[in-house]
């Protein structure tokens, strides 16, 4: 009787893992995906967009948009003022999609990285990237391919589209 016991044990526990690797494996649903969905805003794309990448909202949670918004005229050293109509439509389409509303594993843990008492305005300030990128060189970063850690598409060439997979990663020379 014990080796029946034993050998159904072993058989649920075999179907399990099937199921469970088939179904996605373990975390498969809330924060499953690992990449970003894909958002647009045709203001965020022109506005932000003209002169640098758009950071896709799911890399900050929304008190530190609220915070990079608010400062627009000191925007890291420019005046990225915009009209209160355009702004406010940025604002939220940020907020609504950014870190600590979003429902996928990288923004998610991106979130988990900064305290809850800090409202980052940099996304190469939190503990999330520094810990994905700790195995790049500052000279690395330096190179004219790349110019800095804040050019994730240098390397990234989904960054825009909230894709950082490893299998897209080309570090350029």
């Amino acid at each position: 009787m014990k080796k029946w016991m034993q050998l159904l044990v072993l058989i649920t526990s075999i179907t399990s893992a099937g199921t469970l690797l088939a179904s996605g494996g373990f975390g498969a649903g809330e924060g499953s995906s690992k990449n970003m969905p894909a958002v647009t805003n045709a203001k965020w794309k022109t506005e932000c967009g003209s002169c640098h990448m758009v950071y896709h909202p799911g890399l900050l949670p929304e008190r530190s948009w609220n915070k990079v918004m608010a400062g627009l005229d000191k925007h890291f050293g420019e005046n990225a003022s915009l009209d209160a109509a355009t702004h406010d439509e940025i604002a939220k389409f940020l907020a609504a999609n950014s870190a600590d509303k979003q429902d996928n594993r990288r923004s998610n843990r991106i979130n988990e990285s900064i305290p809850a008492s800090a409202a980052l305005m940099r996304i190469t300030e939190t503990r999330y990237f520094t810990s994905k990128h700790d195995e790049v060189s500052a000279n690395t970063f330096k190179r004219k391919s790349i110019g800095s850690e804040s050019n994730c598409i240098a390397c990234h060439k989904g960054a825009e589209k909230g894709d950082f997979s490893e299998s897209q990663l080309r570090i350029p020379r």
